[in-house]
C-alpha cells in the first residue's frame, strides 16, 4: 500500500521569519518512519481563502493531510473557519470539547478560550495516549496546533493509524565528490529505474565527500540496487555503509 501525504504550515510568523517551521520537517520524517511519502509542503498566511483554496486542493490531491498552526484562541487564528470553507460546511461548538475547556479553565474561561471548541460540521475528535484535547479530523485533514511540543504527543498519538508499507532505505558514504561519481548513479537508475536515489554533499566533514540514499518499498529491489552501486563504484571510494 502507497499513501500519499501534503503538510499545510499556517501562520504569519513563519513567512515573516519570526518563528522557525520545525513542524513540517518533524511530521516528514515521521510519515516517512511508517511509509507514508511527503509530497508537498505549503507555508500560507493566516488568510481564509489561502487556507481554503489550499486545504481544498490537498485533499483532493493526497490521502492524508495535515495542518500546523492557528488553533489557539486569537484573532488570527482562523484555521478551523478556513478548513469549515474549504468542505463547505459551518462552524459550530463541539459539546464535549466545550465542557473539557469549562472544566480545565474553571472561573478563568471566556470566550476566545472556548473559541478552541470550535470545530468544523461533522469533524471527527480524535483522543489518543495521555492528552486531554483531540486531534480534529474532518475526511482526510488532520488538524494540529502550531505549538510543536503539542504537535508532536499529538500527532505521535495517532501515528499507528496512517502506517503504510514502510521504505527500507541504504545508505552510501563516499570520499568522491558528486562530479566523480554522478555517471555510476545514472548508471544504477537506469538499471533500477524504481529506485529513490539522492545525493547530498557535505562540505568541510573530514570523513566523507557525499552521502548517497537508496530507498524502496520492495526490499530485495533496494538491496539488489545497492549491490550494483557498490561494484561499480571506484575502488576506495566508498567509506562506509548503512542500513535501516
Amino acid at each position: 500500500m502507497n499513501r500519499t501525504a501534503g503538510i499545510v504550515v499556517i501562520g504569519n510568523e513563519i513567512l515573516s521569519g519570526k518563528v522557525t517551521d520545525t513542524n513540517s520537517p518533524f511530521l516528514a520524517r515521521e510519515l516517512r518512519k511508517i511509509g507514508v511519502d511527503v509530497r508537498r509542503v505549503d507555508v500560507i498566511p493566516d488568510e481564509l481563502d489561502d487556507i481554503a483554496g489550499t486545504v481544498r486542493d490537498f485533499r483532493e490531491r493526497f490521502d492524508l493531510v495535515f495542518t500546523s498552526g492557528g488553533v489557539g484562541p486569537t484573532h488570527d487564528d482562523v484555521t478551523i473557519e478556513g478548513i469549515a470553507r474549504a468542505f463547505g460546511r459551518r462552524v459550530v461548538r463541539e459539546p464535549g470539547l466545550e465542557q473539557k475547556l469549562r472544566d480545565f479553565y474553571k472561573h478563568k474561561v471566556n470566550e476566545a478560550r472556548l473559541k478552541m471548541s470550535e470545530v468544523p460540521e461533522g469533524a471527527e475528535l480524535i483522543y489518543g495516549g495521555s492528552l486531554a484535547f483531540p486531534t480534529i479530523q474532518v475526511e482526510n485533514v488532520y488538524i494540529l496546533p502550531g505549538i510543536p511540543e503539542i504537535l508532536e504527543a499529538k500527532f505521535l498519538s495517532i501515528r499507528e493509524r496512517f502506517a503504510a508499507d514502510p521504505f527500507h532505505l541504504r545508505i552510501v558514504y563516499t570520499r568522491e565528490g558528486e562530479g566523480a561519481i554522478a555517471q555510476f548513479l545514472n548508471d544504477t537508475l537506469r538499471s533500477f529505474p524504481a529506485l529513490l536515489l539522492g545525493s547530498y554533499p557535505k562540505i568541510g566533514n573530514p570523513e566523507y565527500v557525499v552521502k548517497l540514499t537508496l530507498e524502496s518499498k520492495d526490499l530485495d529491489y533496494v538491496d539488489r540496487a545497492l549491490a550494483h552501486l557498490l561494484r561499480i563504484l571506484p575502488e576506495g571510494c566508498v567509506v562506509k555503509t548503512e542500513s535501516f
